[in-house]
């Protein structure tokens, strides 16, 4: 009996002392961790990147570098992160493309969206805008429509690549507006503004970010947003829908890592990119180029995701695309 209470005892010290002291997690990050950039320089994904990339550095006193990695609308970049170790030292900043519509475009993709990856942290909602070369004469969409159409297949619009919104917005504008259109898609935003620019190209769906500092200057005219609403940072320009009701395209981005990696990993980089996405300073910034924020979990931005994912693909799929 004496030895029963004994090893009753014992038992009850071994179990207190398990939950007391349970197996700790490795330490994270203990080196440089990379955040992959699907994207070329210049553009949104890559700016916002490199935003959360120094200020992680400094939180965790640890490097986060920020490398390029583009082609395929970033689906170069992103598969290199879905075949990575799921380890949380490899991470994209993936998109609207990348994560949701590409695999609807794509004949032979590399990975799969969803399965591939786990959701770490949702980072904004970039509105788009139409901007044509101010040497096109059309002051607001209906008249570039009756431009276009008087012109078949004399237009082209350019991206930053096949499956980008850009490039989807492109499409459903020439579906919905029934016009005839050249899809000219780039190595990223920043040549197709500069083609834009210089007359190659005469119209192109960008976000705003990317292409604001530009209409300020006068070197490209905007002719309206591409979201449902208009924006703030550009109260005077309507709306895409307010000619062609229902057209609604913008584009988001977000930070993933590989499929698998551990729990405490990703919500432990959530959280801080959720602090760095509301600090005054940043959010001023977004306010400014026509861009919101709001918190997400890793749950509900993997659910943002995978809604996201559905959306497009019930609208991609009766697309014509190049």
């Amino acid at each position: 009996m004496l030895a029963r209470c004994c090893l009753v005892i014992l038992l009850s010290i071994a179990t207190c002392a398990f939950a007391q002291n349970p197996a700790q997690n490795p330490p994270y990050p203990s080196g440089t961790v990379k955040i992959i950039s699907p994207f070329a320089t210049g553009g949104i994904a890559d700016t916002f990147a490199r935003v959360i990339a120094q200020q992680l550095s400094e939180v965790f006193h640890q490097p986060f570098v920020v490398e390029n990695k583009t082609g395929g609308g970033g689906n170069i970049g992103a598969d290199l992160v879905a075949k990575a170790a799921p380890n949380g030292y490899t991470l994209v900043m993936g998109s609207i493309g990348t994560h949701a519509v590409n695999q609807y475009l794509v004949k032979d993709m590399p990975y799969d969206p969803i399965r591939d990856f786990s959701p770490v942290a949702y980072v904004m909602n970039a509105e788009g805008l139409l901007v044509i070369n101010p040497s096109v004469p059309a002051n607001n969409v209906g008249e570039l429509i009756e431009l276009i159409r008087s012109q078949p297949g004399k237009f082209s619009f350019g991206s930053g690549g096949n499956g980008t919104s850009g490039h989807l917005a492109g499409e459903l504008f020439k579906a919905m507006a029934k016009v005839d259109m050249v899809h000219v898609p780039y190595k990223g935003n920043t040549l197709a503004i500069n083609d834009l620019i210089g007359g190659q190209t005469q119209m192109m769906f960008a976000t705003m970010p990317t292409v604001l500092p530009f209409v300020k200057s006068g070197m490209l005219r905007a002719l309206a947003v591409s979201g449902r609403s208009r924006s703030d940072a550009l109260a005077q320009v309507p709306t895409v829908a307010e000619t062609l009701p229902g057209f609604d395209v913008t584009n988001w981005i977000g930070l993933f890592a590989p499929a698998g990696t551990p729990a405490y990993i990703v919500d432990k980089l959530n959280a801080e990119v959720n602090k760095i996405m509301q600090e005054p300073a940043v959010l001023g910034r977004l306010q400014a180029e026509g861009a919101t924020f709001s918190p997400m979990t890793p749950q509900q931005f993997g659910a943002f995701q995978r809604a996201e994912a559905d959306k497009w693909g019930t609208l991609v799929r009766g697309l014509k695309l190049d």
